[in-house]
Formats: C-alpha cells, sequence, structure tokens
C-alpha cells in the first residue's frame, strides 16, 4: 500500500524580544530627558550667579541733578584729573575757601555720585567751607557706563589721583572724607599715600567676602554654598577685577599713623558695625575715635543727629588742622 506523503511544515520558533534590552531603552528615554533638565537647571543656576556678579559692579546710579551753586550757593570750579595710574579720567567739583591751603575730599559711597544727597554732601560741603576749608568732590570711576566697581582696587587709585590733583591747586594739607565704601576705599589709599592727614569715615564698608553676601542674602534668600563661590568666580571674569585683590584683611590689621574718626550706626543693615570696631582697636586711642550711633543706620548718620554730626566732625578736623593729635 502506498502511503500517502505527509506535507512538510516550515518551523518558525517564536521570537522573543530580549527583555533586558527594552528595559534599558525604556529607561534611557526616562533619563534623557532629565539629563536634559538637569543641564538647563545647572545653566540657569550658574548665569544667574554670573548675572549677580555682573551687576553687583554695575550699580544704577542717578544722574546729577544739581551743583554746589544751585544747591547751596557755594562757588565751584568743573574739574577733571586722572587717576595716579592714569588709568582712568575723573570729573569733580572744587570749592574754593579764599587764602586757604587746607582741602577735604569727599569719597562717595557704592551706587552714589559726587552729590550723595541722602547724606547729603552739599550741607557738609557748605559747613566746611565756613570753617575755611576747601572741597573737592568728585566722581569715582564707575559711575561712568564703561567702568565698574572694584571694591576699591581701582578706586584708591583715583582717589590718590583727586589728592594729587588738590595738591597741584596748592593745597598743603589734605583730609578725606569716605562714606561706606567710599570710606572702605580711603582705607585702601590710606595704606600707601603719605598725603592724607587725617580721616573721617562714615559707615565703613570693606568688600569681603562676608559683607558682600550679607548684603546679596537680604535681597535674595540664597545658600551661601555654592552662591558666594559661584559668585568669587565670575566676579573678576566679567569685571576684571578679583576679590583677592582687595586688601581688606591688610586694612582690618593695620596700625594707621593718621587720626581717623569712625562714626558707625549700631543697625547698619549693610556694613556691619563690628568691622568699624575691629579697625579702630588696632588705632591709637589719643589719635582716634569712633562714635556709635545706637539708631544709626547705614549713611544716614548725619540725618540721626545733624547738630552733634557737624559738631563733632568740625571739632576733628579743627584738631587736626591745628596739629592738636
Amino acid at each position: 500500500m502506498e502511503s500517502t506523503p505527509v506535507p512538510s511544515v516550515a518551523y518558525n520558533p517564536p521570537v522573543f524580544e530580549n527583555a533586558p534590552i527594552r528595559a534599558s531603552r525604556k529607561k534611557l528615554w526616562i533619563l534623557i530627558p532629565l539629563a536634559i533638565l538637569l543641564v538647563l537647571s545647572s545653566s540657569a543656576v550658574v548665569a544667574f550667579h554670573g548675572y549677580v556678579a555682573w551687576m553687583l559692579a554695575r550699580p544704577s546710579i542717578a544722574p546729577l541733578s544739581s551743583n554746589p551753586l544751585l544747591a547751596a550757593g557755594l562757588p565751584y570750579a568743573d574739574v577733571n584729573f586722572t587717576s595716579s595710574d592714569g588709568g582712568s579720567t575723573l570729573d569733580g567739583w572744587f570749592i574754593p575757601a579764599e587764602g586757604s591751603d587746607k582741602v577735604v575730599v569727599f569719597s562717595h559711597g557704592y551706587g552714589g555720585n559726587r552729590e550723595e544727597l541722602w547724606v547729603p554732601f552739599y550741607s557738609l560741603a557748605k559747613e566746611l567751607n565756613k570753617q575755611h576749608y576747601n572741597v573737592l568732590l568728585f566722581d569715582y570711576g564707575y559711575v561712568q557706563p564703561d567702568l565698574s566697581v572694584t571694591g576699591g582696587v581701582r578706586e584708591s587709585l583715583e582717589l590718590q589721583g583727586a589728592i594729587d590733583f588738590v595738591k597741584r591747586q596748592g593745597m598743603k594739607h589734605t583730609y578725606v572724607w569716605g562714606f561706606s565704601m567710599g570710606a572702605g576705599t580711603a582705607l585702601q589709599t590710606a595704606l600707601h599715600s603719605k598725603d592724607i592727614e587725617a580721616m573721617i569715615l562714615d559707615s565703613t564698608f570693606l568688600l569681603e567676602p562676608d559683607t558682600m553676601f550679607h548684603n546679596i542674602k537680604q535681597q535674595v534668600d540664597l545658600p551661601r554654598y555654592p552662591s558666594l563661590a559661584l559668585i568669587r568666580f565670575f566676579f573678576p571674569i566679567l569685571n576684571g577685577t578679583s576679590m583677592d585683590q582687595i586688601p581688606y584683611q591688610t586694612v582690618k590689621e593695620t596700625t594707621y599713623p593718621i587720626p581717623i574718626f569712625f562714626i558707625h550706626g549700631m543697625k547698619d543693615a549693610k556694613a556691619p558695625h563690628d568691622v568699624a570696631e575691629l579697625i579702630y582697636e588696632n588705632q591709637s586711642a589719643r589719635k582716634s575715635s569712633l562714635w556709635l550711633l545706637p539708631e544709626g543706620r547705614h549713611e544716614l548718620l548725619y540725618k540721626a543727629n545733624k547738630k552733634e554730626y557737624v559738631k563733632r566732625t568740625m571739632a576733628f578736623l579743627n584738631q587736626a588742622s591745628a596739629g592738636k593729635f
């Protein structure tokens, strides 16, 4: 008997997708967006701190609104001069006191200019003129749009340039009256200058890491790490000056050979009073003095007690100019 042939059937074994590969692909599609999000978030954080470093060196400064003649009835001359290294050109007002070779050079604070209306400079200049002091009011270079704040590195050379200028005008006795960062700049200048006979320092501000972060945190609640490190990293890249170039530690440790009158508010939220006290403690009590106002706030000390402020500052200057220290 013939057998019936059995048709052959091709056998195709089932294909199963490799489970580990499928899981890896799924995980990859989850990780890619997360990685992108992480990179974007990190970039945003870094960019934000770069922006903070940029803005710190470029404060918004109001334009001049008046002049000594209009504001205080004081005749004046428009003047310009260079920093001691010739690196920047500065503008100012020179208010003469006839027959006097004594001059007070005002050193304005961060975010201000030669007016500093909140102090106010015009009132102090008028009082000084009555006391037969010439007065120089000038703008630091960062008031110009193409220059940035350097925390006293360039500004100390600019203050020395102002001092050199008044010497060329025949001034034989120079006194510096500094406010906020302008006071910190005065201290930096006095580390090397032999031309300053005495200083009045109101609300002394030194740009050092702790004080800088103290002020930033009042505006934006940032963690100290990594914010401070990032801002310090970007500061020299964006502004051309490293905070390590600012001799804040040297200033705090120096005994100056000239009399200094420190004035500071106990409620100063921008420049902690303990920094001014620390610097004062390194000075000779016979030459220098410290006046702490319990309710005083940053650069508002004149307004807090005008009569006493004028009395004490003028007494200090008159004693210094009479050689009574």
